[in-house]
């Protein structure tokens, strides 16, 4: 978990501000005791998660596709190839929605803009460290060459987000 209480602060203010402002419907649905608190959220999204991402193309289409997602600071990051279809959208159109969903068990989902985040050894020191950590395991010491030589990243700062959670069937609860 890298979240600072400040950072946390923030999220549950983002997290309680888009539950007030939900639908009856969603709010049927995500119910109090199915929300997260920010702090549960974070120790939840650990490592590497999958998120779908939305984009939209200049006539208004979505596009969705999926991305790594990386939790960092309350928020979610993701990387592409610079030439990407995907960061052409966020250059031009920077709204995207993004929803982490492993199974019935859990959502989040996330509205907001995507912002550039420099991983460069000269960039946020931080987030490079929580990539290496999440990587390198995986692909070995050359990842860190490749972080060096193409994908840029992105975080998505929130106007709205939303979690569901409960135990799975059999799991206890």
């Amino acid at each position: 978990m890298h979240e600072t209480t400040e950072d946390l602060a923030r999220l549950q203010a983002v997290l309680d501000a888009s539950h007030a402002a939900a639908g009856a419907h969603l709010r049927e649905i995500i119910t109090p005791e199915r929300r997260l608190t920010a702090a549960q959220l974070s120790e939840q999204l650990t490592g590497m998660t999958l998120l779908v991402l939305a984009t939209s193309t200049a006539d208004g289409r979505p596009i969705a596709g999926p991305v790594d997602g990386i939790f960092y600071r309350g928020r979610f990051h993701f990387g592409s190839s610079p030439d990407s279809v995907r960061f052409r959208h966020i250059r031009r159109r920077p709204a995207v929605s993004a929803t982490h969903l492993p199974g019935e068990h859990l959502n989040v989902t996330v509205h907001g803009r995507a912002e550039a985040v420099d991983a460069s050894p000269s960039g946020d020191a931080g987030f490079r460290r929580a990539l290496l950590d999440v990587y390198t395991p995986t692909y070995g010491d050359d990842w860190e060459q490749f972080l060096d030589s193409g994908p840029v990243y992105a975080r998505i700062e929130p106007d709205k987000m939303f979690t569901f959670s409960m135990p799975e069937a059999g799991a206890g609860g």
